[in-house]
């Protein structure tokens, strides 16, 4: 088993390392779900990580609220997932949706190419799909080379039961095609 750890900054990084997380996702602002962290919080997590044989996953995502992305945030993505490649950041975080919550394939498929030698993790995004579409969002993900989705299970205000037995069917179905990462106050209390 991998433990991840969520950081905002690299404050905790080595605290966290210390106490046996060897995947980390970074993050800015985790008051608006987490953003793009800068260029030198990026490389200096990089650097501190190496002495751990720790991987960093970094989100690239330019603003809070919604996965609905314009041309300029697209630009802004690519560029800052050029610039975590070039910081040596191992994989990258992001989701992109359309207005009526579907996958954005058109710029999925160009943050993926960006992305090419990373992990890439399709984040909680994911969690704005309906039900009936997750799977066949966990289908094209996977086939667009996607190496995990992240997921809290249900959305704010869903029961621990509903998240819990939602998360096991996404489970079942994702069996051998992608990896599902429990996250968004998903607790050890869970299993």
């Amino acid at each position: 088993m991998i433990y991840e750890f969520c950081a905002e900054n690299v404050t905790l990084l080595e605290k966290a390392m210390q106490a046996g997380a060897r995947r980390i996702e970074l993050c800015d602002n985790l008051a608006v779900g987490g953003t793009t962290p800068s260029y030198g919080v990026t490389k200096a997590a990089v650097e501190l990580a190496a002495n751990y044989d720790t991987t960093i996953m970094t989100m690239i995502r330019p603003r809070g609220g919604d996965f609905v992305y314009n041309d300029l945030e697209i630009a802004i993505m690519l560029e800052d997932i050029r610039l975590t490649a070039q910081a040596g950041s191992q994989g990258v975080v992001f989701g992109a949706l359309t207005a009526d919550k579907k996958l954005d394939k058109p710029n999925l498929e160009k943050l993926i190419a960006a992305s090419k030698g990373m992990e890439i993790v399709f984040h909680m995004a994911f969690d704005e799909l309906s039900d009936e579409d997750q799977p066949e969002a966990i289908d094209w993900l996977s086939q667009a080379g996607v190496t995990r989705i992240l997921t809290r299970a249900g959305v704010s205000g869903d029961s621990l039961e509903k998240r819990f037995v939602h998360y096991h069917r996404i489970l079942e179905y994702a069996k051998g095609k992608i990896e599902i990462l429990p996250g968004g106050g998903n607790t050890i209390a869970w299993y």
